[in-house]
C-alpha cells in the first residue's frame, strides 16, 4: 500500500508497510496512479499509453521499479501476522495509571468532557489511602515491567496538592522495596501554580501539561472561572514563569480549538511568541449541536489550517527558531514500537484510570460510565474479561483501519471517541480519522522539506 499526496511544491509518497518516505518528481508521481504490485521490470504498456516512451518516462519507471525491488515501494505488510500473536487481557501487565486525584476544579470550561471537573459524580478529592492502594495495585499488576507511569489528573489536581506530595513520597519509598521506577506527569490549569508547587513539580514530575487555549480572547471564551470571568490574566504569567524555571525538563502547553477559533495556527504562533517551545492544540471532542462543536463542514478549513501551521513551522525552523507541535511529532527513522503502532495507547489493558473512590476504568474518558467499571483498587479487584474488548482492539480488528494508509501512525484512534460517537470502541470516528490523517501528512511534509 502506498499513499501519495502533495504539500506545496512537494510530491510525497509514503510506502505504508515499510514506512519509507520518498519525494518524487511530477512525472514519476503521476505514474503511480496507474501502478500496483507486483511490478515488472519491463516498462508497462499502460504507462506507454498514458505517458509515451520517452527517455524521461523510461527513467522514471526504472526509478520506481528500483524502489520496489528494495522493498521501499508497494512493500508487503510484515505486521499483519502479528494479529495472531496479540496477547490476551490476562497476559497484559499494567504499566500506566491515570490517577484522578481531584474530581473538582476551580474553572468551569465550557467544553469540559469531565462535566467541569466532577465527571458527573459529585465534587470530591482523592484520599491518600485510595491513592496508596492505587500504587499498590499498579505494582501488583505490572508483571515484569520495571518502569511505571502515573499521571496526576482531574479536575484540577493541584486542588489536592498535599495528597499529590504524600503519594509521590510513598512511591519513592515503594521504588526501593519493589525494584520499580515511577515516572510522574501532572496536568494543571495553572491557577494554583506558585513557587512551592513549581519547585516540587520541577523536582518530581517527568512531564507537566499546562492548559492554555492561546490568545486571551480565545482562552477566556471557553476557559472561565466559577464566577464567569476569564482566567488568562491569572494563568499567563504563572505559565511563563513555570516554563522559565522548568529548564530542559519536559512540559507541554496544551490547548483546545473549537469552531470558534479554527484559525488555531494563530494561537500556536501566540504561544511561540510567549517563549513556549512544547505546544499542543487539539480539536474539541463533543457531540453535535453545541455552538463550539466541530462538524464535517469544518474539515476543509481545519485541513487548510494544519497546512498553514506546517508551513509556519518549516519557515521558522529554516530561520533557526525551534519548537514542537505535539501532533506533528513523528519519528520517520525508527517510530514507536511495533506493538504501539498496532495497538495505540493501551487503554483498558496497559493503561487504566482510578477515581477518588478507587473505581477502575479503561481510561479517564470512560470515568462515570458504570458499564466500563473494571474493578476497585481498595478491593484490589480487576475484571479481566471486561478488558478483553480493549486489549483486542487494534488496527487489524477495526474494519476502517485495516485498509487505511495511516494505520501505523494513528494506531486505530481513540477508543473513548469511538465509543462516544459510535457506541463501539472498534468503530472509528470519521472526523477524528480525517484530522489525524491530515496531521500525519503535515508531519511528514515538515520533515521532508527540512531534509532538502
Amino acid at each position: 500500500m502506498i499513499h501519495a499526496y502533495k504539500h506545496g511544491q512537494q510530491h510525497i509518497v509514503l510506502d505504508v508497510n515499510s514506512g519509507a518516505v520518498h519525494i518524487f518528481d511530477p512525472l514519476s508521481y503521476d505514474m503511480l496512479a496507474y501502478l500496483e504490485a507486483p511490478l515488472s521490470e519491463e516498462y508497462p504498456a499502460l504507462l506507454e499509453e498514458k505517458f509515451g516512451k520517452s527517455q524521461d518516462a523510461l527513467d522514471s519507471y526504472a526509478d520506481i521499479y528500483e524502489l520496489y525491488q528494495r522493498g521501499e515501494l508497494f512493500s508487503e505488510d510484515d505486521y499483519i501476522d502479528l494479529q495472531k500473536a496479540m496477547p490476551k487481557a490476562e497476559d497484559v501487565p499494567i504499566k500506566a495509571l491515570c490517577l484522578n486525584i481531584a474530581h473538582d476544579c476551580n474553572l468551569r470550561c465550557g467544553y469540559c468532557f469531565a462535566s467541569t471537573g466532577d465527571f458527573g459524580c459529585g465534587r470530591k478529592l482523592m484520599p491518600f489511602e485510595v491513592g496508596k492502594a492505587a500504587f499498590d495495585f499498579l505494582v501488583a499488576h505490572s508483571g515484569k515491567r520495571r518502569n511505571l507511569e502515573v499521571d496526576f489528573f482531574g479536575g484540577e489536581p493541584l486542588m489536592n496538592f498535599g495528597t499529590v506530595k504524600m503519594l509521590v513520597a510513598y512511591a519513592r519509598e515503594l521504588e526501593k522495596k519493589v525494584d520499580k521506577k515511577f515516572r510522574f506527569t501532572l496536568t494543571t490549569n495553572a491557577m494554583l501554580l506558585n513557587d512551592e508547587v513549581t519547585e516540587f513539580l520541577n523536582k518530581e514530575m517527568h512531564n507537566v501539561v499546562l492548559s492554555l487555549d492561546g490568545r486571551k480572547e480565545v482562552n477566556d471564551f471557553m476557559r472561565q472561572r466559577v464566577d464567569g470571568t476569564g482566567c488568562f490574566d491569572t494563568i499567563m504569567p504563572k505559565i511563563r514563569r513555570f516554563v522559565e524555571q522548568r529548564g530542559d525538563k519536559d512540559y507541554y502547553v496544551r490547548g483546545t480549538f473549537t469552531k470558534n477559533n479554527l484559525d488555531f495556527a494563530s494561537d500556536v504562533r501566540f504561544m511561540v511568541d510567549q517563549g513556549f517551545e512544547q505546544i499542543s492544540i487539539e480539536p474539541v471532542v463533543c457531540g453535535a449541536g453545541w455552538e463550539y462543536s466541530i462538524g464535517e463542514e469544518d474539515l476543509p478549513r481545519i485541513k487548510d489550517e494544519y497546512d498553514r501551521l506546517a508551513d509556519q513551522i518549516i519557515a521558522d525552523r529554516r530561520a533557526g527558531k525551534f519548537y514542537n507541535f505535539f501532533h506533528f511529532m513523528i519519528d520517520l527513522q525508527q517510530g514507536p514500537c511495533v506493538y504501539k503502532r498496532i495497538k495505540g495507547c493501551g487503554a483498558g489493558g496497559e493503561y487504566i484510570a482510578v477515581t477518588p473512590e478507587g473505581d477502575i476504568y479503561p481510561c479517564h474518558q470512560f470515568v462515570g460510565n458504570e458499564a466500563f467499571k473494571l474493578g476497585n483498587v481498595m478491593e484490589q479487584t480487576l475484571d479481566r474479561s471486561l478488558c478483553e474488548d480493549f486489549v483486542s482492539a487494534n488496527v487489524f480488528t477495526k474494519e476502517e483501519c485495516s485498509q487505511c494508509w495511516a494505520k501505523y501512525y494513528c494506531s486505530g484512534g481513540c477508543c473513548a471517541n469511538n465509543y462516544a460517537f459510535g457506541q463501539n470502541i472498534k468503530k472509528t470516528y470519521r472526523l477524528s480519522c480525517e484530522l489525524e490523517k491530515k496531521r500525519v501528512e503535515c508531519a511528514i511534509a515538515i520533515q521532508t522539506a527540512l531534509s532538502e
